[in-house]
């Protein structure tokens, strides 16, 4: 049976609390561990203007914490005050806090930190004969030999608080997680060296690079940047920069996921909403993506005094936000990396009266990537055989979207227009990225060579990614979804907090189908419905909508429903497994590919392609052993 809580004892009276006690609340918000330790004393050095930092732990950091830098240091006089609680350099009237441009600004940390360890400080500035050491505890100031800068000595961590000391896990562990503080640190500062020691040996150390990408490659590895594609987007006051994971190199877990707001680390709901939306139907199952993310906007729009540890943010105008940064990750993961090189010219060395509907290449001219398909591209797959050979990107074969459908393609209004053979390869096989179709192997695989090697193809997750992205780009042509309207309008149950969402986002349910209105304090009104989904639970697709809505103030729930109907029919009507191609259908397919965004996977998030190249190819067989 769990225990009930104390009572306050009655007539007890409202006390000051010590300075010392006020300090140590303080600690146990701000200093979790050693590496929060680490993660303040390494924002203080890099707000000192640093150019290199040195990290120094023993035992994980609980017996023992130093942190060196080269920055400007602190005068005599202001030593005692820097162990003062809310004394800071950072910081000097409301209008700067509101707009704080520096990782620290609350002036708790040092105070915190030395209610519960042993510290010492020792700094010189640049105009000082020696340094000066201050004693944390006893106030003592004497000289100290130090060049300029400042070194934090932090030794036993929570001795004074013993109950606390008791809930850190293990030396590995607890050195594991400041190692991590500082690793955050390097990726976001690439004009500073960092150095890490650990019981007296150099465990990690990176030295200033010229570009941050060089930075990044250093801390997060060559695998990660291999598995990972760039990322550069500039959408008004918000700019984005970093590099985001290939879906076929999702992880099991979120452990490779790096958030950075003005420079500062930070976990936030709003933007790994947005970053996850823009993988929807990338990624397979409970997969996790990785990526490294800056996002630069102006510090007034930014409140970071919001938690503690300055782990989270509150933005201004957190829809901007996530539509902004699940539109540059959605753009930036759209290339297929087997686009076509954009120099590439190829020439058409012949064509052939066979052909596959909806295996069509596009058009020789037009084999650089383009930012979406054509939509005459019939889907159906029945073999055609006819003495002429069109051009692919006539009208024979254009999407039909009859009166009240939703926006939705019918497969009653395709036609199976006979369409141009690909041409051959050239000579330059790099020119074709997925190469040259040699075979097909048990009804399922297409074989084909490329400069690489070798590329295998699930011939029928690659149609089923082609046939979906053209469905999306034709139900996706208007920027509203068209309503139904309800013969009958449907009341619900609803709580203070989903009326009150939807009167704020009135414009934005009209534009996703929805009619929601306030019928009493208790229930809403639905008077209409997308009319794309016709036999979806109205009263379950609202409700989703509107929590959406109030997490992240956008919502995809309409859109996802769309989408996995589009899925669903897409899935019918690719190509299918033990269908036998020809060479000439499987070239066209592989063209297809190449001019297809997010040809990489197929709608379910499994890839749709694999490289073997001739080194690989070369081990299976132990050549030039």
């Amino acid at each position: 049976m769990p225990h009930a809580p104390a009572r306050q004892a009655p007539g007890r009276r409202i006390l000051e609390l010590p300075d010392e006690l006020v300090s140590q609340i303080a600690a146990g918000e701000v200093v979790e561990r050693p590496a929060s330790v680490v993660r303040e004393l390494v924002d203080n050095a890099l707000d000192a203007g640093a150019t290199q930092v040195t990290v120094r732990l023993l035992a994980g950091g609980v017996r023992s914490i130093v942190v060196e830098d080269d920055g400007a240091g602190i005068a005599r006089a202001d030593l005692p005050l820097a162990l003062k609680r809310h004394a800071t350099s950072k910081i000097a009237s409301l209008a700067e806090l509101e707009s704080v441009s520096t990782m620290g600004f609350r002036g708790e940390a040092l105070a915190a930190i030395a209610s519960v360890s042993e510290m010492s400080l020792v700094s010189r500035t640049s105009d000082a004969a020696h340094g000066w050491r201050l004693h944390a505890r006893s106030g003592e100031l004497a000289p100290a030999a130090r060049g300029t800068g400042t070194t934090v000595e932090v030794q036993e961590l929570f001795f004074s608080t013993p109950a606390r000391r008791k809930f850190l896990k293990t030396d590995a562990t607890e050195f594991a997680h400041a190692l991590e503080a500082v690793r955050r640190h390097a990726l976001a500062r690439p004009d500073v060296a960092f150095a890490v020691w650990h019981e007296g040996r150099l465990a990690a150390q990176w030295r200033t690079t010229a570009t941050p990408a060089q930075r990044w490659a250093d801390v997060l590895g060559a695998d990660f940047e291999a598995a990972s594609r760039p990322l550069q987007s500039q959408r008004g006051p918000l700019s984005l920069l970093g590099r985001i994971g290939q879906p076929e190199a999702a992880r099991a877990r979120a452990d490779m996921q790096y958030l950075f707001v003005n420079g500062r680390h930070v976990r936030d709901r709003l933007i790994a909403h947005a970053v996850r939306a823009a993988y929807e139907d990338q990624l397979h199952g409970s997969r996790q993506p990785a990526y490294l993310l800056f996002i630069g906007i102006a510090p007034e729009l930014v409140d970071v005094n919001v938690h503690p540890t300055k782990v989270e943010v509150r933005l201004r105008d957190g829809r901007a936000l996530h539509s902004g940064v699940r539109a540059a990750v959605e753009n930036a993961l759209a290339p297929t990396r087997a686009a076509p090189a954009a120099d590439a010219v190829i020439e058409p060395v012949g064509a052939s009266p066979c052909s596959v509907s909806g295996l069509a290449p596009a058009p020789p001219a037009a084999l650089t990537r383009q930012p979406s398909l054509a939509l005459n591209d019939a889907v159906a797959v029945s073999v055609t055989v006819t003495g002429e050979a069109p051009a692919p990107w006539r009208d024979g074969g254009a999407w039909r979207t009859p009166q009240g459908s939703g926006g939705l393609p019918t497969w009653a209004g395709l036609r199976e227009p006979s369409v141009g053979m690909t041409p051959e390869a050239p000579a330059d096989a790099a020119a074709w990225p997925l190469g040259r179709a040699v075979a097909q192997i048990g009804g399922v695989y297409v074989l084909a060579e490329n400069a690489q090697g070798l590329v295998v193809v699930d011939m029928h997750a690659a149609h089923e990614r082609i046939v979906y992205e053209r469905l999306k780009h034709a139900a996706q042509a208007g920027d509203t979804l068209p309503a139904q309207p309800l013969l009958i309008a449907q009341t619900l149950a609803a709580t203070p907090a989903e009326i009150a969402t939807a009167e704020a986002e009135a414009e934005t349910l009209h534009a996703l189908g929805l009619d929601v209105g306030v019928l009493s304090a208790s229930s809403l009104v639905v008077r209409s419905r997308p009319a794309a989904l016709p036999d979806a639970d109205l009263a379950e697709l609202t409700r989703s909508v509107l929590a959406e809505l109030q997490e992240a103030g956008a919502s995809r729930v309409v859109q996802r429903a769309r989408d996995e109907i589009l899925a669903t029919m897409a899935c019918h009507g690719a190509v299918r497994a033990n269908r036998r191609l020809t060479l000439e259908e499987m070239n066209a397919l592989l063209r297809d590919m190449e001019n297809t965004e997010r040809a990489d996977t197929c709608n379910h998030g499994r890839p749709t392609w694999r490289q073997v190249t001739m080194k690989e190819l070369d081990a299976l067989f132990l050549r030039g052993r």
